[in-house]
């Protein structure tokens, strides 16, 4: 049996699940990129570009996405450069920046709950694109699709990179041939100035679909920006998916909604792109999901450690996740958990609210990850409780749950970050007890590389 002060040794890759990411091992920036332009690429992102299309016009739909994109950049970018200056993913990094180490074990279980139970829904819809293409069982399927991301992330992030690198290009090659093959025969301008087809989508509902939808990646960001070398390059990546993700992705989307009038986005895919598309699509679909599931497993990893003093290899925690999330989406009974995940996710934003304004705002907790952020190690020592943050969660919670103008998922925020930066700089939020770290051995040196990872 594995020490409590030593990974236990067990199959595929731990990937610094409870440690800092040390910075000869963080990789280059082409790497990261595609990484980063993986997230731009999938059928949920055509889906939702073709509903606005159908409920908005081009101009429309064009300020929606760039009011979502530009939220999502700020926080992404606040949050992100965060985790790669610590090289620490959420989870750890709130133990301490905002939440201490016992509230740090409650914000892993909801992202990683959050993040499984996205991970069956996008298996779902892929078992169900597979289905319409090739035939056979959807249950069948989602087997497949889940084992397979499963087998993929179980052996961690350069796994993943190795899967972008091949999905991205496909991806953007098939909206490539979309808009050629598609749009080549009608007026572009004519569709640019054409009116919405369906019912109108007023901007508040949009931005909100556009923002809300990925503000979890946008709060779990560090999850990636930890392998980052250079915070210019997170700013660049992170930007570049945005672009990517609303201006070639959803706007390609609205405009098709506007040639077929519908907001069926495997109508859309499958008549303009035929069969191949459709196998380029499932791909960058799966190129979604391995987040999903790797996210989900580095929060059961910190919050097993906290809870119940156990350190578990994350690659162990990624196949019983895995194998948890198949079975649930082949079972069918997902579609029946999207209500409530939606509101989980409300309760995640706040939780990069309160990451920012300590972070960079407030700077009462962050003083040990500066004293050992040199040395790539981490303090011995966290805040045990921090009660006025779970106080100010609660609230922003209640607040994008229950207001009712504007953006949920940026209400719940903006509501934490507001609240955290005016108590923390009247002294309100203090922490109370202190936990001392349980990985003593991540203290020593790690062995340097002689050629740095993802040099290219």
């Amino acid at each position: 049996m594995a020490s409590a002060s030593s990974p236990p040794k067990s199959l595929g890759n731990d990937d610094h699940s409870l440690s800092r990411v040390p910075r000869d091992q963080r990789l280059g920036f082409w790497t990261m990129l595609l990484q980063w332009l993986g997230q731009s690429g999938s059928l949920s992102q055509f889906t939702l570009g073709a509903t606005i299309g159908v409920g908005m016009t081009f101009g429309q739909a064009f300020l929606a996405f760039t009011l979502g994109a530009v939220i999502l950049e700020v926080v992404i970018f606040a949050i992100g450069l965060a985790g790669m200056r610590e090289g620490l993913a959420t989870p750890l990094l709130t133990r301490w920046i905002g939440f201490g180490r016992n509230g740090s074990a409650l914000v892993s279980f909801v992202i990683a709950l959050s993040l499984i139970g996205w991970f069956g829904v996008q298996n779902t819809i892929f078992a169900t694109n597979v289905t319409a293409l090739a035939g056979g069982s959807p249950r069948l399927w989602s087997a497949v699709g889940g084992l397979a991301i499963t087998a993929l992330v179980i052996f961690g992030f350069r796994s993943m990179a190795l899967l972008a690198k091949i999905a991205t290009p496909l991806f953007f090659g098939l909206v490539a041939w979309s808009i050629v093959g598609t749009l080549s025969d009608h007026s572009l301008s004519q569709l640019i100035s054409s009116p919405a087809p369906g019912p109108h989508m007023p901007l508040a509902v949009a931005a909100t679909a556009i923002a809300g939808g990925y503000m979890t990646g946008a709060i779990v960001a560090p999850e990636m920006t930890r392998y980052n070398a250079k915070g210019s390059h997170v700013f660049v990546q992170s930007a570049s998916s945005m672009i990517l993700s609303e201006y070639i992705v959803g706007m390609t989307g609205v405009l098709l909604g506007h040639l077929v009038k519908s907001s069926d986005v495997s109508h859309i895919v499958l008549s303009t792109s035929g069969a191949v598309g459709a196998v380029v699509v499932i791909l960058a679909t799966a190129k979604i999901n391995d987040w999903n599931l790797y996210g989900s497993s580095l929060g059961v990893v910190n919050f097993f450690q906290v809870v119940f003093g156990k350190r578990l290899h994350r690659g162990v925690v990624t196949v019983a996740l895995g194998l948890a999330g198949t079975a649930l989406s082949a079972a069918g009974v997902m579609e029946h958990f999207t209500e409530f995940l939606s509101t989980l996710g409300i309760a995640i934003p706040p939780i990069g609210g309160i990451i920012v304004a300590e972070y960079w705002v407030v700077r009462r907790m962050r003083r040990p990850l500066d004293e050992t952020r040199a040395a790539q190690t981490l303090p011995a020592t966290s805040p045990t409780w921090v009660p006025m943050s779970l106080v100010i969660w609660a609230a922003a919670f209640c607040v994008g749950k229950y207001v009712t103008v504007g953006i949920p998922a940026l209400n719940s925020l903006g509501t934490a970050f507001v609240l955290y930066c005016g108590l923390g700089l009247l002294g309100w939020i203090k922490p109370y007890g202190t936990s001392a770290r349980e990985d003593a051995d991540q203290d020593l040196p790690t062995p340097r590389r002689t050629t740095p990872a993802g040099a290219a």
